[in-house]
């Protein structure tokens, strides 16, 4: 199925899937029954995807503080973003919907979708357990951290900063790559003359690099207002 491709897991129990995929009109008009609905999975999947991406941030930023990580969380996990990814493999495509809401343009709403990213991440929890779920949230909602600072280019930024003072050496490392070449994780640590003021993840050095510089500004420019 495409859209198991897309998730990159493919659900042993169909019927979770299912259920995932099923808006509340649908749900009414088959079964009566709105537990057949993807709401119950959308509150789960709800707070998995909050660990999954608390987690993540807490180990990719060690140095910012609980507000900063709060926002930064939030710009992942919110409607916008996850619909986005949602559109991107066209997940409207495989909603079951109901008559009215199939007419009102369900297919295409950015609520419905959101729930359902969610809603499709407690199924792999249910069906494969906590890295099935860890694993979709890595592979499609993560790696839009990136995207999330893009407007911004931190290493410019960081470069600029230091050079307020002279004889400053900036240095990029690569520290750690892991994971298979379609899923890969690079970890960069930037240092200032020798010594590591900042250190991020990303699915590819650049992205790394970035983090770690957004990093480096927090920790020696704590006052400087940037992107994140």
């Amino acid at each position: 199925m495409k859209l198991e491709q897309a998730l990159g897991y493919t659900y042993r129990d169909k019927s979770l899937l299912n259920m995932a995929l099923s808006h509340t009109s649908y749900a009414n008009e088959m079964y009566k029954d709105n537990l057949h609905s993807y709401e119950r999975l959308e509150f789960l999947g709800d707070s998995i995807l909050g660990f999954v991406t608390a987690d993540y941030l807490y180990r990719t930023f060690p140095t910012k503080h609980e507000g900063e990580l709060t926002r930064i969380r939030a710009e992942l996990v919110c409607e916008k973003n996850l619909a986005e990814i949602a559109e991107s493999f066209s997940l409207g495509d495989y909603l079951l919907l109901g008559n009215g809401e199939e007419h009102g343009g369900g297919r295409h709403r950015s609520g419905t979708l959101c729930d359902v990213m969610e809603s499709l991440i407690a199924a792999a929890y249910l069906d494969g357990g906590f890295a099935a779920a860890k694993g979709i949230v890595e592979r499609l909602i993560l790696p839009k951290l990136a995207q999330t600072q893009k407007s911004q280019d931190f290493k410019t930024e960081l470069q600029e900063l230091v050079q307020r003072k002279k004889d400053q050496i900036l240095q990029y490392e690569l520290i750690d790559e892991r994971g298979p070449d379609h899923c890969k994780e690079f970890t960069v640590r930037v240092l200032l003359n020798g010594q590591k003021v900042g250190q991020g993840i990303g699915s590819s050095k650049k992205r790394a690099e970035q983090a770690a510089a957004a990093e480096a500004i927090q920790t020696l420019f704590p006052d400087n207002k940037f992107g994140l």
